[in-house]
């Protein structure tokens, strides 16, 4: 399935990350709660690993993706909450983030913010998505 998002990079900014993305008009946008670090049983997982609990936020998001009949690739934009005050902290988010996105550069946004909702939560991943039809959606 080929996805309704356009990426866009500008050559007048740098490289190292797309800015902007869009998609056409008529296509069905998908807003995603920010995907938390919790298992099954509503448990935080990863106690003190941004790492690992960046991993269970994205597994989460896959998981609330399909349920949308989206993916990945259909991302428009993301962001990441990380409840620390170091930089260090925040990389290592952005690096699980980042790898599961594979070729598809999304517009993202890194925030350090001073907390988060669960007991013991470091991480938060919030998107938007963008897909063509509604076929295979799972909508209440």
């Amino acid at each position: 399935m080929s996805s309704a998002v356009q990426l866009i990079r500008s050559a007048a900014l740098s490289d190292v990350a797309d800015y902007a993305s869009t998609v056409p008009a008529g296509t069905r946008l998908v807003f995603l709660a920010g995907a938390c670090p919790l298992d099954e049983h509503g448990a935080t997982v990863a106690v003190g690993d941004v790492a690992g609990q960046a991993a269970q936020c994205i597994a989460n998001l896959r998981t609330a993706l399909a349920a949308a009949g989206a993916g990945i690739e259909d991302l428009v934009q993301t962001r990441v909450l990380v409840a620390t005050t170091r930089q260090d902290d925040l990389v290592a988010a952005w690096e699980v983030v980042r790898a599961a996105m594979g070729d598809h550069d999304v517009p993202s946004t890194l925030l350090g913010v001073t907390v988060l909702g669960y007991d013991d939560q470091l991480v938060e991943v919030e998107a938007i998505a963008a897909v063509a039809s509604v076929a295979d959606c799972a909508v209440r």
